[in-house]
């Protein structure tokens, strides 16, 4: 716009006129810095990405089927196919127990439910299944559910869901069919059918093991067929059968809840918990290897104790 003589402004003189360009260059060269330092973070994180350890868990692989659960449902499903084992049940019976514990409770022992549903199986105190204290027991609510299922005509050959329905009668009839694989699959590992099929990460594992389950699980799951002698942290299993070898090593695995197993040697093979990643069976090296029909344990944190042995 021209000054009131007519005239067009004069251009800008001075200091102002040459810091104006510098501080547009400044600027660009600030965002140019960013926007460098950006992307060469975005690059860095590319080529060196941020490894997250799995979760605690029990993983049980057989064949094409594989299974999830945390080391507190493994525990339980170490008592459901250990009553199965005390009663001389086929693995069948434990397939299809823990299609239905898997599909009432999530495998949990839990103490509410649906009216006055509790324990891992949901049984109803007013339905005769026993009282509540006695169902929140998974020993006995896992007996009694066997009690009845032998009781069903058809259980050792029919369908698993219908199978667990007729011992059930739950509101949902068809619930158990999407179990049935993975509980197969659980039961084969724990009764021994399957060997080194399970392995376990727990991090949270106590120092000082209240062993409890494992306890049970020789002096009252597989009483007679083998037998648990501790001594201080090496723990000792011995069996005659290989199947019950293997029954033995697994559900003590599943109890790593509340038994801290560092390590286990079997029939040439070898297990190391590994709190970063989920340890793999693999071929044992270490000398000397346990006798045949034994397996050697080892818990971390085991308070020192004499030998003695749960038959």
């Amino acid at each position: 716009m021209p000054d009131h003589d007519g005239r067009p402004p004069a251009a800008p003189t001075g200091r102002n006129s040459t810091l104006a360009p510098l501080l547009g260059c400044g600027v660009i060269l600030v965002v140019v810095a960013v926007l460098v330092f950006a992307v060469f973070q975005w690059l860095r994180r590319q080529e060196m990405p941020q490894v997250v350890p799995p979760a605690n868990q029990c993983v049980v692989t057989v064949g094409p089927v594989t299974y999830s659960m945390s080391p507190e449902q493994a525990k339980w499903a170490s008592v459901i196919v250990a009553e199965s084992i005390r009663r001389g049940l086929p693995a069948r019976a434990a397939s299809i127990a823990l299609a239905t514990a898997m599909q009432e409770s999530g495998l949990r022992n839990l103490d509410h439910g649906d009216r006055d549903s509790v324990g891992l199986f949901q049984q109803r105190p007013s339905q005769g299944w026993g009282s509540v204290d006695q169902i929140m027991d998974p020993w006995y609510a896992s007996g009694k559910f066997y009690e009845h299922l032998v009781k069903v005509a058809n259980w050792q050959t029919g369908d698993i869901n219908d199978v667990a329905q007729s011992v059930q009668r739950s509101g949902v009839p068809d619930g158990y069919r999407k179990h049935v694989e993975n509980a197969k699959a659980l039961a084969s590992a724990l009764t021994g059918h399957s060997p080194g099929a399970l392995t376990c990460l727990n991090r949270d594992s106590p120092e000082t093991p209240e062993p409890v389950v494992i306890t049970q699980v020789f002096g009252t799951g597989l009483k007679g067929r083998a037998s648990l002698k501790r001594s201080g942290d090496r723990w000792t299993i011995t069996a005659k059968n290989p199947q019950d070898l293997w029954a033995a090593v697994n559900l003590s695995l599943a109890t790593i809840d509340e038994t801290p197993i560092g390590s286990i040697t079997v029939a040439g093979r070898t297990w190391q918990h590994d709190p970063d990643h989920l340890a793999v069976w693999s071929q044992a090296t270490a000398s000397p290897t346990p006798a045949a029909g034994t397996a050697t344990l080892t818990v971390t944190g085991s308070t020192p104790q004499p030998s003695a042995s749960q038959s």
